[in-house]
Formats: C-alpha cells, sequence, structure tokens
C-alpha cells in the first residue's frame, strides 16, 4: 500500500474543504438541519455542478467520474470535518452502488446519471433498526428478513404489471426528501421468505413520509409508511440482494470511519485552540501537563483511526474487508475527542449554544445506526477467523 496521496487527490481535499469552509461553518449547519430538507439545497447543487461529488465513484459511461472509493473517503473525510448534512451518504453511498450492482441495464441508464449529476436524489429503506444487519457490519446477514407487513418491515405482493409493497421502515437516512427510495421488502411469504430491492417514487400514491427527531440532527431521519404502493423490482428476478448488501457494507463502513475521522479531528483541532487562549491561575489552561496528556492520547487515538480509515479504502477498492474493524476504531476515536472536547472547554461545553455536542452526538447517531462499536469487533474477529482456528494466545 503506497500511503501517498496523489495530486488528483490532495486537489478534491483541498477544493472541497475551502468549500465547506465558506458555506458550511457552524452556523449554517444549524440552519440546514432546521430546514425541512435536512440540508442545503444549495450547497448541495455547488458540490455536485462545481465538483461532481455525487458522481465521484460512478463508472464514466453513467455521468460518474469514475474514480474509487478512495476518492470518496476522502471527499467524506472533509464532509465529516464539517459535519456537513447532505444526501451524500444515502444517495452515493447506500444507493447508487445498489443500483449499479444489480439494475438491469434500462435501470442504470436511467437512474445513476441523474445521480451522479446530483439532481436526483436516493435513499435505502431498511426496515427496523436492522441497516447494519443487513450490510453485514455486525453479524452475517443471510439470515436477515425484510419484515412481513403488517407484522413489521415491508411485504411485497405482486400486482398486475409489477408490485406492491404494504408496511413501515424506520430510521431512513433522508427518507423523507429522497426523490427515489431504493426499499427492502419480503417476499414469497412466511414459509420461503426472501428479501428484495424495490424502486419506489417519491410521489408514489400510498406513500407517507415523516420526518422523525433524530439524535444527531446532522443526519436527518424518516419513517416511511406504504399502503400498497406501486413498486419497481430492482434487477431480475433471480437476484440475490444479500451477497450485494454484504458487499456495500464494507464500502459504506469505509466511507463512515473516514467522516468520523474528519469529525474526530476537527473537534480535536477546536479543543486545542481553546485551552490555547483559556487562561487559569494565570496560565493558558493548555500549558498544564495533565491537559497535554489527554490531548496527546486523543490525537494518537485520531491519527490511528486516520490510518485505518485510508487502509480500509484502498482494501476496499481490491475486495478485501477491512471496513468494520476501521468504522469501530474511528468511532471510539470520535466519541472520545467529543467527549474531551466538552469537558475541557469547560462551562460552555455542554451547552446547547456551542457545538461540541453535535460532534459527540455524531458519534453515538452513528453507532445506533451501524454499530455498536463491540459488535463491529466482533464481526470483524469472526470474520478473520480469530476463535475459530483452536488457536490461544501466550
Amino acid at each position: 500500500m503506497d500511503a501517498r496521496l496523489t495530486t488528483e487527490q490532495n486537489e478534491i481535499r483541498r477544493t472541497l474543504r475551502d468549500l465547506l469552509r465558506t458555506r458550511c461553518g457552524p452556523k449554517e449547519v444549524r440552519t440546514a438541519v432546521d430546514s425541512p430538507a435536512g440540508y442545503d439545497p444549495l450547497l448541495w447543487s455547488d458540490l455536485a455542478g462545481r465538483l461532481g461529488l455525487p458522481g465521484l465513484a460512478l463508472p464514466e459511461r453513467y455521468g460518474g467520474v469514475g474514480c474509487s472509493v478512495t476518492e470518496l473517503v476522502l471527499a467524506c473525510e472533509e464532509t465529516g470535518r464539517a459535519l456537513a448534512p447532505s444526501p451524500l451518504l444515502a444517495t452515493c453511498v447506500l444507493t447508487a452502488p445498489l443500483i449499479l450492482a444489480l439494475g438491469t441495464d434500462a435501470q442504470r441508464a436511467g437512474l445513476l446519471p441523474r445521480l451522479a449529476s446530483g439532481g436526483l436524489t436516493a435513499a435505502l429503506a431498511v426496515p427496523g433498526p436492522a441497516l447494519a444487519t443487513a450490510l453485514a457490519l455486525t453479524g452475517p446477514n443471510t439470515g436477515y428478513r425484510a419484515g412481513g407487513g403488517r407484522a413489521g418491515g415491508v411485504q411485497a405482493r405482486r400486482a398486475a404489471g409489477g408490485w406492491t409493497l404494504y408496511g413501515q421502515a424506520e430510521q431512513v437516512l433522508d427518507g423523507h426528501s429522497a426523490g427515489l427510495l431504493l426499499v427492502a421488502a419480503h417476499t414469497g411469504g412466511y414459509a420461503r421468505p426472501r428479501a428484495r430491492l424495490f424502486l419506489v417514487a417519491a410521489d408514489a400514491e400510498g406513500l407517507v413520509r415523516v420526518r422523525q427527531t433524530a439524535l444527531d440532527a446532522t443526519r436527518p431521519q424518516a419513517r416511511l409508511q406504504l399502503r400498497e404502493v406501486r413498486a419497481e423490482l430492482l434487477g431480475e428476478e433471480d437476484v440475490d440482494v444479500l451477497p450485494a448488501l454484504a458487499a456495500l457494507g464494507d464500502g459504506v463502513a469505509a466511507v463512515l470511519a473516514a467522516e468520523a475521522v474528519g469529525a474526530a479531528g476537527r473537534v480535536l483541532e477546536r479543543t486545542v485552540e481553546h485551552v490555547g487562549q483559556r487562561v487559569q491561575f494565570g496560565r493558558p489552561v493548555g500549558s498544564f501537563q495533565a491537559v497535554k496528556h489527554r490531548l496527546a492520547d486523543v490525537y494518537v487515538a485520531v491519527q490511528a483511526a486516520r490510518s485505518a480509515a485510508y487502509y480500509a479504502a484502498w482494501a476496499s477498492a481490491r475486495g478485501d474487508g477491512a471496513g468494520g474493524l476501521a468504522l469501530a476504531q474511528a468511532l471510539e476515536a470520535l466519541r472520545t475527542a467529543a467527549a474531551e472536547g466538552i469537558q475541557l472547554h469547560g462551562g460552555i461545553g455542554f451547552t446547547w449554544e456551542h457545538d461540541a455536542h453535535l460532534y459527540f452526538k455524531r458519534a453515538a447517531g452513528d453507532e445506533l445506526l451501524f454499530g455498536p462499536v463491540h459488535l463491529l469487533r466482533d464481526r470483524a474477529a469472526e470474520t478473520a477467523g480469530l476463535f475459530t482456528r483452536g488457536e490461544v494466545a501466550v
């Protein structure tokens, strides 16, 4: 692995950081999350039009840039650093790769160019708090089911000329604002259940979308209620979606790890700046040895998490799975950095007006959706066969 970034990769980071510094400061973030969409559409247009961010990892034949997961990870480190609320995760990391992997030629040609241009946003709806399971981040997804309609989740039934969906999905990232929904549903009845993916238009009859109050306001979530909603099957009838979801999980984890690393690095910078300015007992707080030691520990944790995230991106592009372990390390680093930031900011650190709590909520919110950390590590150990080879550490 060559850890050096190319000129193009450095340019992606620099350009994106400059844009977010001027267009996505703390005030702009709070304004965006309070808006109906949960993000700034003008900023999203700039990210799409000026930088081509939505199509960064999509093939050129579908209007994308044709880069690898590595470039997307570097970009998401910058969006994580700014805690930028945007449809990037739901549209480009969770949904577009599934359409690329499973969709028919007509579905790819009709949807991917619109997603790459930023003109269409999308969301992946996995019923219940089971996204980490579906992506095989916290265990094998061989037993994953999309639910059974009225009993929970979403049921798919054949109808004249297609399919209809009935049920409910919670905690759908950007589900209230996305123009296209990719819904996981249960088919085949209760005796022989099977999970499949269906395309649902945002204006479909029988679809009700309600934005939910989320712990992390920078990641807006929605509840979807589907009452005999017309849907289009993604791909062919015999497509098995579980391997595709499992393959997607590693790249998703690498991107999330990079976002967490960016946020952890930024909250550490802000804390170091604060303790260097805050004076107590006639000297800056940051000059006390105990404070230096605590911040040094955070710095080491952030740098280790950044190395793990970069390696996960490199490995994911080659088909090797390291995303879950990198995500566990990054979320732990972010939680530690945010907690230390809150405490070392003193009396203002825990207030609503200060931004420190936003970083802590990002770590906690991501753990709820994609973790928790101990299950991510357990899955990584299981995949590596650490406890199945009969070897005992001495």
